[in-house]
């Protein structure tokens, strides 16, 4: 030990770093690492996991390397220690040729604590070389997820730290490799797993601290499309400090302009900025000189401050451990900070052209590059189920918090937080929508709780065309037809939320109703709390129609005749398909048509409660009616 200070760790903690004592979860894993045992830690973004390593370091004899993805991350945390005064120094391709071999000299003259190094500089001879020449006490490995193919930013290169320990002598003499300590903020348990494996850890000791920021408030805000993000976020921003992750270079850009244009003090951050123009930002957010960035993923990872108050993503990010990494970035202070997803399902087709091409924003040295065809396809396969989950995330009626926490393995995690937006959407419904309710859990009973969410919505609001004969002629079929089946489905999504309903886990997600639902379906409950489906924004429209083209059915006074022709051919039809009458068209339908008295099919699709299945189905027979 370079003190005999161990035993008493604040007294260090508080010199080096300035706090008076540790946060939760951190005194344990240092203790850990200076007592020489192999350690995972898995700790929440902004819980101060670098601490794990950085007062070991200062504390043990020898130097401890810490392999970092990030040039901007390697780059904030030595910027930090070297103000601190810690011997800390980094070798990255940022970094002049002169720069590196000092580094490289003070590592071997033993005048550094901590040196800071990425996963590809691993393949250098003279690096290798340098393993072999400077005792370790400590091989730190920081964002370890990306060692796991399951992870949100697996790096074949991590593959090969395993090799590269074990190619490393220790400082205290002892045979064998250093010990080995991975640190992590998103590692579900399929990754924690892969990390100890891949990394050859040894009866590590692991340490899994709960997920949960509770001072982050967590929401969605479904936009219609770019237009209405930009005119959004200025007033989501507001005058506080804030990040804006975007999914490509563009897009910062846009989002940075949208900002600008509001009078906000905003910089767009990315891979297409040289060296010196990104220093720049960095360095300008985090003295306090900027109030906002918009960054893409990787590089706004390295930019930190304690205080940001607002992370505001302007596209849906590729995965749920990306989205918690990223917006950890907020509220480390302990105050409140909002995180804010504005959500258009247009942006997914942006995260799936990433996931073929195999890269994203990030810098083209960092691509997640995977040689073999077979592993290729098999990464794609993960990165696609990841989306999914994202997605399911974004359409979320449930507690936002809790789709997170149990993401990440926290199966007890409560089922309300009360400090989201879905929380705070929360309501108690008014008798119509508790009738609403109620036949939407008795659709799904009626059917045999073995149909997923699109053929119950289907069956409720009659659209049977494509459904099986089991689910046609239900007492249930049709008891929704003045309802979209997108509405349907909406509050089928709120009812899973509310833990009324029960989807499988298999790939089929049939519904199955929970013993509260079934309390519900009776009235045996006869007030009903959930967070309501909200209404899909408006796509943003053509100039043709900003300019007040009307897109509505015209309506006139009420046809009585074509009413009483149009009853007539719906007995007959429904007689003839052996369904109730309402499953072909509901009366508020056909009172719709004969006001409207369409001309044509286009007219005729204009009338509510007539889809493109019912105008194919129904629409020439309903023309000739009409005459």
């Amino acid at each position: 030990m370079k003190r005999r200070e161990t035993d008493r760790l604040e007294s260090p903690l508080l010199r080096h770093f300035g706090h008076a004592s540790f946060r939760p979860g951190q005194e344990d894993v240092v203790r850990a690492v200076l007592a020489g045992r192999d350690v995972l830690a898995v700790m929440p973004t902004g819980s101060g996991k670098s601490i794990g390593y950085q007062l070991p370091a200062i504390l043990l004899s020898g130097l401890t390397l810490v392999v970092s993805p990030l040039i901007a991350l390697m780059k904030d945390q030595v910027d930090e220690l070297v103000r601190r005064g810690i011997r800390a120094a980094a070798i990255h391709s940022g970094r002049g040729a002169d720069e590196r071999r000092d580094a490289l000299r003070a590592a071997r003259a033993g005048e550094l604590d901590l040196l800071y190094v990425a996963p590809e500089r691993f393949a250098s001879g003279g690096f290798r070389e340098l393993l072999a020449d400077v005792p370790l006490a400590l091989f730190a490995v920081d964002e370890a997820h990306c060692v796991s193919e399951w992870g949100h930013d697996f790096r074949p290169d991590y593959r090969t730290l395993a090799d590269a320990s074990n190619a490393c002598r220790r400082a205290d003499g002892e045979p064998g490799r250093p010990p080995v300590a991975a640190f992590t903020a998103t590692a579900t348990p399929e990754v924690r797993e892969d990390i100890v494996d891949l990394l050859g850890m040894r009866q590590p000791a692991v340490f899994v601290a709960g997920f949960d920021r509770p001072n982050i408030h967590l929401d969605v805000q479904k936009v219609s499309g770019e237009i209405e993000k930009r005119r959004r976020l200025p007033s989501i921003v507001g005058d506080r400090r804030a990040l804006v992750y975007a999914a490509t270079r563009k897009s910062a850009e846009r989002a940075a302009e949208a900002l600008s244009d509001a009078g906000l003090a905003a910089e767009a951050y990315h891979a297409g900025l040289d060296e010196r123009a990104r220093t720049r930002i960095q360095d300008a957010f985090a003295a306090g000189r900027l109030q906002v960035v918009c960054a893409t993923n990787a590089f706004g990872m390295g930019i930190d401050r304690p205080d940001i108050e607002a992370v505001v993503h302007f596209e849906i990010p590729g995965s749920l451990e990306a989205y918690y990494q990223e917006i950890g970035r907020g509220g480390r202070d302990g105050r409140r900070a909002d995180a804010t997803l504005l959500w258009n399902y247009a942006d997914v087709r942006t995260r799936e052209f990433f996931i073929e091409r195999e890269d994203s924003e990030e810098d083209p040295r960092f691509r997640r590059t995977v040689s073999d065809p077979v592993q290729r396809e098999r990464k794609r396969e993960l990165d696609r189920a990841k989306l999914k989950r994202m997605i399911a995330y974004a359409d979320a009626t449930g507690c936002l918090r809790a789709t997170i926490l149990r993401y990440f393995g926290e199966r007890d995690a409560a089922a309300r937080c009360g400090f989201c937006g879905n929380c705070g959407r929360r309501a108690a419904l008014g008798e119509d929508d508790i009738l609403l309710v109620r036949k939407v859990l008795s659709g799904v009973a009626r059917a045999g709780e073995r149909w997923g969410k699109r053929k119950i919505a289907a069956m409720l609001t009659g659209r049977v065309e494509d459904l099986p004969e089991s689910l046609a002629g239900l007492s249930t079929t049709g008891i929704l037809s003045n309802e979209t089946a997108k509405a349907v489905e909406g509050w089928i999504d709120s009812l899973v939320g509310a833990e009324l309903l029960r989807p499988s886990d298999d790939v089929y997600r049939t519904l199955s109703l929970t013993r509260l639902g079934r309390d519900v379906m009776a009235g045996r409950l006869g007030s009903v709390e959930l967070t309501p489906p909200r209404a899909e924004p408006a796509r943003e429209r053509s100039p043709a129609r900003r300019r007040g083209k009307s897109v509505s059915a015209p309506s006139g006074p009420l046809d009585e005749a074509l009413l009483d022709r149009l009853r007539e051919w719906r007995r007959d039809e429904a007689a003839r398909r052996g369904v109730p009458a309402y499953v072909v068209f509901h009366d508020k339908t056909l009172a719709s048509i004969a006001s409207a008295r369409p001309s044509g099919l286009s007219a005729l699709a204009e009338v509510p409660g007539i889809g493109p299945a019912k105008l194919e189905a129904y629409g020439s027979a309903i023309l000739q009616l009409i005459g």
